[in-house]
């Protein structure tokens, strides 16, 4: 059997088992396709909606670059393709690499407060999103980090963002989208893929519709998941968060200080004259140090690693120091490297920063 379907990230709030489940409220983005605006209704729901129940919110974005809040922007673009197609370039709260949205992608983003041994996991959260496939007919199954895949191909990638006392789950799910824009505007990686080539990563990846018989939409796929996690399509049945006049304002208001800002989407990168990355089984991370008289006087890490420290806590906590082996191993002795870079150990970094 097969059927056409598209599939990008997105963020999507999943009811787990009734034994693990709270009551859900569906968050309602009004078919926004703004990206910074669909950022910015995602965060201030998070930080100001998420009370006693789960919430979900799906959204789809016109073309668009979402890049992971850890990532170096103009490494991980194709400039020209982007300025010549007028792509936006946004950057999300949460971990991960960066992903290209369009109308043909399906966005969705589950959101909780029960974060204990939830963060970096996928299974539980995308367990409604892998039903409504196997419903129609597509064999998917989640792989690696934080991908879901057919045939050994990718059709969904899945990031977390975590803070205080309340967490994201968000994804992407490629219905119909347009592949070939994707490996245009998205520069690879050595070491991501088996080549630089684009053909390398458009063989990787692959849209829904490619695996159905009947082509579906976003929106219809959006509606399947739906039903199966609230029983209804019916929205006048579907508990939905009420945001008046003044919540729009405050999404508004982030969406200027944070997804529409050049030094948020983009940011100024320091001098640096050490720089060394390398693929851990966390992620690519790439440490960028300006030493002056044997001093750190700035530090830059990159990467489309996860994690649920802000990476900057730990740069400040390497400025400044002598840059020497013994130093910074007793610096980071006393620091939780994994909680901000989820599966790399202290003596990995160490071997990394001063080998």
């Amino acid at each position: 059997m097969r059927v056409k379907i598209t599939v990008y990230y997105c963020w999507v709030a999943v009811i787990l088992t009734k034994k693990e489940s709270t009551a859900m409220r569906f968050v309602d983005n009004l078919d926004m396709t703004d990206a910074t605006m669909n950022l910015a209704l995602e965060e201030y729901s998070i930080r100001h909606k998420l009370e006693n129940e789960d919430l979900l919110l799906f959204y789809s974005n016109r073309a668009a670059i979402i890049v992971g809040r850890n990532q170096n922007t103009n490494e991980e673009i194709a400039s020209d393709v982007v300025a010549a197609n007028g792509i936006q370039v946004v950057r999300r709260v949460s971990g991960g690499g960066a992903v290209f949205h369009d109308a043909g992608n399906l966005c969705f983003s589950f959101m909780t407060r029960e974060i204990n041994e939830r963060f970096n996991r996928y299974d539980t959260f995308n367990q409604p999103v892998l039903a409504v496939l196997h419903d129609l007919g597509v064999p998917a199954e989640l792989s690696g980090r934080n991908d879901i895949i057919v045939n050994g191909r990718k059709i969904s990638g899945n990031a977390q963002f975590a803070a205080s006392d309340r967490m994201l789950s968000h994804g992407t799910l490629l219905v119909d989208s347009d592949l070939d824009a994707v490996t245009a505007a998205l520069r690879p990686k050595p070491g991501k893929v088996e080549s630089k080539g684009v053909k390398s990563i458009r063989s990787r990846v692959a849209n829904i519709n490619e695996f159905l018989d009947t082509p579906i939409t976003a929106t219809e796929l959006r509606e399947r998941i739906l039903e199966k996690i609230f029983g209804t399509r019916d929205r006048a049945h579907i508990p939905t968060v009420p945001f008046g006049a003044a919540d729009w304002e405050g999404v508004k208001a982030l969406r200027a200080s944070r997804y529409a800002n050049w030094d948020w989407n983009y940011g100024r990168n320091p001098a640096a004259n050490v720089q060394r990355s390398q693929r851990f089984a966390g992620g690519e991370v790439d440490v960028r140090l300006d030493i002056q008289n044997n001093h750190i006087v700035s530090a830059r890490i990159f990467g489309d690693f996860m994690g649920q420290g802000d990476i900057a806590d730990l740069e400040a906590q390497l400025t400044n120091l002598r840059y020497d082996h013994d130093t910074l191993a007793a610096a980071l002795a006393s620091i939780n490297v994994a909680g901000y870079i989820a599966n790399v150990s202290r003596d990995e970094l160490l071997g990394l920063i001063a080998p």
